[in-house]
């Protein structure tokens, strides 16, 4: 099988396409798939530089999402069959032709999406619902913040807060970002580089602030947001770009009665993963099938040009997913 090797004796840590890919033990619940098209995260790039260990007994080739076919079934899978077309979030081993899959983690392929539509569903749409609505627990009205709007969570909780009903407002780094959260929905989007956003989101807010934030820029912003929470305001962290450690004003979380929450994925149990996916599906599915769902796709490339769509990302030159596309 071919697979994404990451060649460690190389300053760049450069990522080859070649064979001698494994597959994890294939169980009685599991179904295997051939991956069509996978994407990327920025835990690819962090595992890439060795920074993203491996959770135990996932694959540790990259990859956290895939879409493509049934190939083969459990002895007690009886949901899927052979040729289905589905999509799931994974452990690892999306950069890869191949990946062995719990059944309980697909995902249908909705009618009229293609695989690369399908491969940028998964990971940023799960993160955005259970950082929003099961973590934060938002509330019908509530107002949301998410920073990095434009990237692949910050442009999935946009039309997931959209469609619930909650008012949102984004921060992001270029004009053309700001736009494109607009036309995502974002009620207001603010230019970070340009815009003190502390103020804009008070002034939008008639100095009230919001209810919760989603948060992927940690140590740098923490003072500002808890400045923005209104009280019993929620603050989530999915990532922490600018560092994790900050001084906290614990006065301020205890008089605003405030919730800070950090939060992960990849390293749930699978219990917890089936959870998050069967609750996202009960809330939002007939929004992605009827089309007013989707995920934001900014390029595709094929597998063998892993390095430059990496290069792409680590950059902040995309506005959604990143696609790469193994057959």
């Amino acid at each position: 099988m071919k697979a994404i090797f990451v060649d460690e004796s190389t300053d760049e840590r450069t990522l080859r396409w070649q064979e001698g890919g494994e597959l994890m033990p294939m169980g009685a619940t599991d179904v295997l798939v051939d991956i069509h098209a996978t994407a990327l995260n920025r835990a690819d790039l962090m595992q890439r530089r060795g920074n993203y260990p491996v959770p135990p007994g996932a694959s540790p080739i990259l990859g956290l999402e895939m879409a493509g076919t049934v190939a083969k079934l459990g002895a007690d899978v009886t949901d899927w069959q052979v040729g289905d077309r589905v999509c799931a979030l994974l452990g690892g081993g999306g950069y890869a032709e191949q990946v062995v899959v719990p059944a309980a983690m697909l995902m249908p392929i909705p009618e009229g999406w293609d695989f690369t539509l399908a491969a940028g569903l998964p990971e940023v749409f799960l993160t955005a619902f259970v950082n929003l609505y099961m973590e934060a627990a938002i509330q019908s009205g509530e107002v949301a913040l998410v920073h990095g709007g434009a990237s692949g969570v910050g442009t999935a909780a946009i039309q997931l807060l959209k469609a619930s009903g909650n008012p949102v407002i984004v921060t992001a780094g270029t004009d053309e970002k700001i736009r494109a959260c607009r036309d995502l929905g974002a009620d207001l989007a603010i230019n970070y580089r340009k815009q003190d956003f502390v103020q804009e989101v008070k002034a939008f807010t008639g100095d009230q602030g919001v209810d919760v934030i989603m948060d992927m820029v940690g140590a740098d912003y923490l003072a500002k947001n808890l400045e923005l929470l209104k009280r019993k305001g929620r603050l989530v962290w999915i990532s922490t770009l600018s560092g994790a450690d900050a001084e906290i004003n614990l006065r301020l979380v205890m008089g605003k009665r405030l919730r800070l929450i950090g939060s992960v994925l990849r390293s749930r149990s699978l219990d917890e993963k089936v959870a998050i996916k069967q609750n996202f599906m009960d809330q939002f599915w007939p929004k992605l099938t009827d089309g007013a769902i989707k995920p934001v796709i900014e390029t595709t490339y094929p597998i063998a040009e892993a390095n430059a769509a990496q290069q792409q990302m680590a950059e902040n030159r995309n506005i959604g997913k990143i696609i790469l596309q193994v057959r």
